[in-house]
């Protein structure tokens, strides 16, 4: 009998508890939504010097503004994959 308890008692300690199954978590991690910011354009208005005529200033502005509306638009590009 004694040897039927002991036998009994060892059997159990051969067996090992079930691992726990893995979890899994999700924690947030802050990425920036813009990986790159567009190049800023030289403008040209901003390199005439005080003395310069209005009509160099007009010119310069007129020049400026297709860059400037690109520069826009590819900051607007950018920053639309934040929303």
């Amino acid at each position: 009998m004694k040897k039927l308890i002991l036998v009994l008692a060892l059997a159990g300690c051969g067996s090992a508890p079930p691992a726990p199954a893995p979890q899994i978590v999700n924690v947030p991690v802050y990425t920036p939504c813009v990986k790159e910011s567009p190049a800023r354009p030289d403008f040209e208005f901003g390199a005439l010097s005080l003395d310069a005529t209005d009509g160099d200033k007009v010119l310069a502005l007129a020049r400026d503004w297709p860059r400037g509306r690109k520069y826009e638009g590819e900051l607007e590009a950018a920053l639309a994959g934040c929303l």
